[in-house]
């Protein structure tokens, strides 16, 4: 998630935890979405996909990115991507019936590219989509 707009530039949906399958495609997805333009800093939790060194080396290839973690149980550290996993939890999955992991991902897909990103007020934002958010902004 980009902080300026609150844009997910970047995610995943995999079979696995594995930083190969999870933090490193997202990761590569947020990169192509967005270049990195100017020094940025990316946030995370102290998860395992996010501390170990494959995604540190890949962070460590921008030069200009600068690495922050959540402290240890303060999950007020990352609280603008808590609330997206909130809102997504219960805009998406909750009150869903099984679906295949192929159904799943396209789902996925529907609610960040589509709907979070395009048309989902945000009240951070002043009640306006993204989209709308970075045609005022000319970030279009």
């Amino acid at each position: 998630m980009d902080l300026f707009d609150r844009k997910i530039i970047g995610w995943s949906v995999s079979n696995g935890m594995t930083t190969k399958e999870t933090t490193l495609p997202a990761w590569e997805m947020a990169v192509k979405n967005r270049k990195i333009t100017q020094d940025l800093i990316f946030h995370s939790d102290k998860g395992v996909q996010y501390a170990n060194k494959m995604f540190s080396t890949a962070l460590n290839a921008h030069k200009c990115v600068r690495r922050s973690m959540s402290r240890k149980q303060n999950h007020n550290d990352n609280a603008v991507c808590e609330s997206f996993f909130k809102s997504f939890k219960m805009e998406l999955i909750h009150g869903s019936t099984l679906l295949t992991r192929k159904q799943m991902k396209a789902e996925v897909y529907e609610y960040i590219e589509n709907w979070y990103n395009k048309k989902r007020r945000h009240s951070f934002l002043g009640y306006i989509s993204i989209e709308e958010f970075n045609k005022i902004h000319n970030l279009t």
